[in-house]
């Protein structure tokens, strides 16, 4: 049996045309697992329990608070796409190649999986111990696929400003989780049908 050297393990930096279709989702699904490790890792050490955050609340107020962000940021979306050059919004052609040939069943799998990793990190985690302006930075940061363009990164920013906005008024997590899912969803909806039409 050959021994596995961690220093055999190269990382090197692809452009997104040589990236593979499995590469890619292998990138996304061990990312997403990260950040779901690594949230799950900091509320316990913040003791708190993290299944407690993510129980259904009885008032459902918070659908209110995460469809009507989800419903602003999809208009000031359109307007940007519309107003800023498009080469000013290029994210590096990562959105399209992850959702332009992706069955309607993996983009729903998708945006849940990186609503609920990113939010129970950033919202459930991070802002409880550093405030929203702070995670708020380190979100846009760390979607680096943006930071060639300000526009994109500033846009980000406000999301993630939003998206802890909502956690806050509405006391559920799952405000902010419904938010993200709606935007990945009907961005990637948008990103598949838009190349058959």
């Amino acid at each position: 049996m050959k021994k596995f050297k961690f220093g055999e393990i190269k990382i090197k930096k692809v452009e997104p045309g040589q990236l593979t279709d499995r590469l890619l989702l292998l990138n996304l699904y061990i990312t997403q697992g990260l950040t779901l490790i690594i949230g799950l890792i900091w509320i316990l050490f913040q003791k708190r329990n993290p299944f407690q955050l993510l129980i259904f609340p009885e008032n459902v107020h918070f659908v209110a608070w995460g469809l009507g962000l989800a419903a602003v940021m999809l208009v000031v979306d359109y307007l940007l796409t519309h107003i800023v050059p498009e080469e000013s919004m290029d994210d590096g052609g990562i959105n399209d190649l992850l959702f332009r040939n992706r069955p309607v069943w993996h983009i729903v799998v998708i945006a849940a999986m990186v609503s609920i990793c990113e939010e129970l990190l950033f919202r459930g985690a991070i802002q409880y111990s550093i405030g929203p302006y702070w995670t708020s930075i380190l979100f846009a940061l760390i979607h680096v696929r943006y930071l060639r363009h300000f526009v994109p990164t500033g846009w980000v920013f406000l999301s993630s400003y939003g998206l802890g906005y909502i956690y806050i008024q509405s006391g559920s997590l799952w405000a902010p989780i419904l938010c993200h899912f709606f935007i990945d969803l009907f961005s990637g909806l948008v990103i598949r049908y838009r190349r058959e039409s």
